[in-house]
């Protein structure tokens, strides 16, 4: 019976290790995602310590990947001070991800004083040119996020670009994307996206740090499963003499 635990408690260990493989790419590409959604937005914010889950994040991924090769070979090679290693650098990458956590659900709640600080200084340096990188930013994220305005559309008018432009219209950017037609115009509001920037930029961002507190915690969860098989295939090999490998070797004549 104890034989039967320890073998399945290696081969589980095994399949954890190619499941750990699979996730330092899932973790890299989600810290990915988060720097180029905050370089498309990054104009609204001033605290650039808000992408630290990410960069974290990223450096798990990488780690996560030499600890799945450290745990396939110590397993199969049957190596104590291997497994030792293996469990070691899980709870270390195990303590990250909970910081990781953490930190999200900090950031997280900042996001709004973040955006609302300084979404209207960001407005305010638009001039409807691609040269400039505000008005870049401000058209790409009206177009993405259907978005017009802080609030809505009518904030335009509160603008230096509207009073210099004299003609009654929000940028181009502000149109919904199924109208050919749509100008702009203040006139026809129909046209135009309904929801303000501001509130879409927070949604959008908050939406984004969630992914990255859900994925820490269930490859956390992963992890302490296998910082379990490990303990319980290190136990088995403190206490008896004999450790069965998963690879036999072919018996020589």
């Amino acid at each position: 019976m104890g034989q039967c635990g320890i073998t399945s408690s290696k081969t589980v260990l095994v399949f954890l290790n190619l499941i750990f493989w699979a996730a330092a790419g899932i973790l890299c590409y989600v810290g990915a995602y988060v720097f180029i959604t905050y370089d498309d937005c990054d104009h609204f914010f001033e605290d650039v310590y808000t992408l630290i889950p990410a960069v974290v994040i990223i450096a798990v991924g990488a780690l996560l990947f030499i600890i799945g090769l450290i745990g396939c070979c110590a397993t199969v090679r049957e190596s104590y001070c291997g497994l030792v290693t293996f469990v070691l650098f899980l709870l270390l990458v195990f303590m990250t991800e909970v910081a990781v956590v953490v930190l999200g659900y900090v950031y997280r709640a900042k996001v709004e004083d973040e955006v609302n600080g300084t979404i209207s200084k960001v407005f305010d340096k638009y001039n409807g040119t691609n040269s400039n990188a505000e008005s870049r930013a401000i058209d790409y994220v009206q177009r993405q996020l259907q978005c017009c305005g802080i609030h809505n559309y009518s904030d335009w008018q509160n603008t230096p670009w509207f009073e210099q432009s004299k003609n009654n219209s929000a940028p181009i950017s502000c149109c919904k994307a199924n109208i050919g037609s749509c100008t702009g115009s203040l006139t026809h509001p129909e046209e135009l996206y309904q929801e303000g920037c501001e509130a879409m930029v927070v949604k959008k961002l908050k939406e984004i740090m969630m992914y990255v507190i859900w994925t820490a915690l269930m490859f956390a969860t992963i992890q302490l499963l296998g910082m379990l098989c490990a303990c319980v295939v290190l136990c088995h090999r403190t206490t008896d003499a004999p450790y069965e490998p998963l690879i036999t070797e072919g018996t020589h004549a």
